[in-house]
């Protein structure tokens, strides 16, 4: 039967690469690379294959097209659930023509392939179609959370304390969240922390987390919140394109 791994290759950084993902990547007789407009992400799974490959090692690398979402869509979970419908037919069909029927494919996933990412989410629709079966394996990675607070050298959690992962789209719409003082936002194009109350909140924020292109600032939400938007801003327009998170945390009452 097929096999498909879902391969966690960390945030950015060639050395986010485990042992694990390393094993998987040299298992591989085929790689699917999803075509995105970002070249320099191209470039980075190259250096990886480059890096990590067994000398010697036979494999094919196929493109695979990107259905684009309607990303001005009324109703936003209908659009994305209406996107991943078109990206797992546009998977199933790569992995029956271009997967023998023993073959291993590979998918290289920034960061952890089950942290906002959809690849599980459109080989398991891939699946539930039933007609094309294969094995599915997920090889966790190195995420953008991990690396971030690994950067601002900092515990994701406190004691006895939450941590909640959202969206920046949920904290625009819900603000700080109540009953938790550490949140992580994720998918945030708007600078969403701006519209909480920054009092007592501390942020650390990363961008291009891992990659010669790293941006970190952190400090008291009101006094860096102007200083991370301008980055974000220049960082973008410079790359056309950026990829961060941060991470909220709120001062608690027993001061820990």
């Amino acid at each position: 039967m097929r096999r498909v791994l879902a391969i966690g290759i960390g945030a950015g950084d060639l050395e986010y690469m485990t042992a694990g993902a390393i094993r998987a990547l040299n298992n591989a007789d085929v790689l699917f690379e999803i075509v995105r407009p970002v070249g320099e992400l191209s470039a980075l799974r190259e250096a990886i294959c480059r890096r990590y490959m067994e000398p010697g090692r036979a494999y094919r690398t196929v493109a695979v097209p990107e259905p684009q979402r309607d990303r001005a869509a009324p109703v936003y979970g209908a659009a994305v659930e209406e996107w991943r419908t078109r990206r797992a037919e546009v998977w199933e069909r790569v992995i029956e023509h271009e997967l023998e029927s023993d073959g291993c494919g590979a998918l290289l996933v920034w960061g952890d392939p089950s942290l906002y990412d959809s690849t599980i989410a459109v080989l398991d629709e891939v699946l539930a179609r039933g007609r094309t079966e294969f094995e599915l394996e997920v090889v966790p990675g190195i995420s953008s959370v991990q690396a971030l607070t690994a950067r601002h050298r900092i515990s994701l959690t406190r004691v006895g304390a939450a941590v909640m992962v959202t969206t920046g789209r949920r904290l625009a719409e819900h603000g700080f969240p109540d009953g938790v003082d550490d949140v992580v936002v994720m998918l945030d194009a708007h600078c969403s922390f701006r519209r909480i109350d920054p009092d007592g909140v501390e942020i650390y924020w990363g961008a291009y987390l891992g990659t010669e292109d790293e941006i970190l600032v952190a400090g008291p939400l009101g006094e860096v919140a102007v200083e991370i938007e301008a980055r974000r801003a220049q960082a973008r327009a410079a790359k056309g394109w950026v990829m961060d998170c941060y991470l909220l945390r709120r001062q608690r009452a027993d001061g820990r």
